[in-house]
């Protein structure tokens, strides 16, 4: 943990004023739990989300995840998705189900931006952790449907776990 936490403040399209943090190091100090097979900047360089998700939150965040980024401003785009299909729910239905936390109006991905680079919140940290782990049925039920390295098999549930961290490139 650092000893002089840097404190981050969001100005953007769904957040004002929003400061937190930074108390652990970048990309290290994870729960011994959480091992994510990918980094915000290598999901965003993959392609996910249809390129839509961080198109107005960059400030916030270290200018190299987005040099490879494949991102769209004008709206969502599934071609930009690595597996070139749409994998997302709409974040009305994240909000509808109570997946959303306050702190984190863009959802998952955005608490894990803020995770990585260092914010800690042990109760959201939980919840969130305890939800990528549930995401793991995703890689068993490819693993039981698909021959190994097929990405033709199961495209919108590999990308799906591409949002989540998950390499399904290597299944």
């Amino acid at each position: 943990m650092t000893k002089n936490p840097k404190v981050v403040v969001v100005n953007d399209r769904m957040q004002k004023r929003y400061k937190y943090q930074l108390v652990a190091r970048r990309g290290r100090d994870f729960d011994p739990e959480f091992k994510p097979e990918l980094t915000p900047a290598e999901m965003l360089a993959l392609g996910v989300f249809g390129g839509k998700y961080m198109t107005d939150c960059r400030k916030e965040f270290p200018k190299s995840w987005f040099a490879r980024a494949k991102l769209s401003p004008q709206g969502r785009d599934n071609a930009l998705n690595y597996f070139g299909v749409d994998a997302s729910t709409p974040l009305s239905v994240w909000r509808r189900n109570g997946w959303i936390y306050h702190e984190d109006p863009r959802g998952w991905f955005q608490w894990y931006c803020r995770y990585y680079m260092g914010r800690r919140i042990p109760d959201e940290d939980k919840r969130q952790i305890k939800r990528w782990k549930a995401f793991t049925r995703h890689v068993a039920q490819v693993k039981r449907a698909c021959e190994p390295g097929d990405p033709f098999c199961r495209p919108r549930q590999r990308q799906a776990l591409l949002h989540w961290a998950y390499d399904s490139r290597k299944i």
